[in-house]
């Protein structure tokens, strides 16, 4: 009696190609859901300072000399013609926080830019050339350090004169050291590893593989300090225009907006509350947002 054997077709599936990294990177920022609504508070920041021409209802500087101190239009005395009320000298104030918006904006990239792209460059070379180059640089930046960084700010702020670029060259200088740090160790941890060494067999000059090797590997972390890097270069940019030496007026930044309302807090909330609170939740936004990068780009901290 002969078995006969039956041959199953084995039907292979077809490969499929691996996710996109921002795909991976999504999936793991989504889980944090502060970071999500922090992603969807810069998302409208940024709205609000591309259509500020189109959304705000008033010039930022248009004085209405018959309408000062007006009070929000849900309270009693305000005017549907200015929302969030006027301020000492008659202007809307919902259309200075909305042009506002735009120079936080502008602040935070040129000053983030600046501290981001020297600090690449300081800390690469401390990186590469060990001994009194890395020496020189990092006593530098622990000298910067041991500042306080808004006295700092202040102390070149002082030296430059007092405007709105002054202000953020002086930002720029309070962040640089930590992009410093940040770069050179990440260099530090990824010299020594076997790409690195292949790039120097195949003769790959000192700045290639400065800018073009290591530096792509150790963007990670850099590009989560510059997201906390806004909220901080907003920060130090309200206390400056607090302190009369930022943005001077007639210029709608918000920290200087809080300067020339202090007097009227007591009989006028609003000339204050509002400004307090967009620095708050612009702050708050991007160092929620920072905080979800920093979860999703490092392995260690995901779920």
């Amino acid at each position: 009696m002969s078995n006969s054997i039956s041959s199953q077709t084995v039907v292979s599936e077809p490969l499929q190609a691996p996710p996109h990294p921002l795909k991976n990177l999504w999936a793991a920022f989504r889980e944090n859901r502060g970071a999500v609504i922090g992603l969807v508070l810069v998302v409208l920041l940024i709205l609000i300072a591309v259509f500020a021409d189109w959304i705000a209802p008033h010039s930022s500087i248009e004085q209405y000399r018959d309408n000062t101190l007006l009070p929000p239009a849900w309270q009693e005395g305000g005017s549907s013609k200015f929302l969030l009320g006027t301020d000492p000298v008659g202007r809307d104030i919902l259309s200075r926080l909305i042009y506002g918006a735009r120079l936080s904006l502008v602040i935070g990239f040129v000053s983030v830019g600046l501290s981001l792209s020297l600090g690449i460059v300081l800390g690469l070379f401390a990186g590469f050339f060990r001994g009194v180059t890395e020496i020189f640089i990092m006593r530098l930046m622990d000298i910067m350090l041991a500042l306080p960084s808004l006295l700092l700010a202040v102390a070149v702020v002082a030296i430059l004169g007092p405007g709105l670029m002054n202000a953020m060259y002086a930002i720029a200088i309070v962040l640089m050291p930590h992009y410093v740090r940040l770069t050179r160790a990440a260099v530090i941890g990824e010299i020594s590893k076997d790409y690195v060494s292949a790039s120097k067999i195949a003769g790959a000059g000192t700045l290639r593989l400065m800018f073009n090797t290591v530096l792509p590997n150790c963007l990670a972390p850099l590009i989560v300090q510059a997201t906390l890097g806004f909220s901080t270069a907003i920060l130090d940019a309200a206390a400056l225009g607090f302190l009369g030496l930022g943005a001077q007026p007639p210029t709608p930044e918000w920290g200087s907006m809080l300067s020339s309302a202090l007097e009227f807090i007591q009989r006028a909330w609003w000339v204050v509350t509002f400004p307090g609170l967009a620095i708050l939740i612009s702050v708050l936004a991007f160092n929620l947002m920072g905080d979800g990068l920093r979860d999703a780009l490092d392995p260690k901290l995901k779920r």
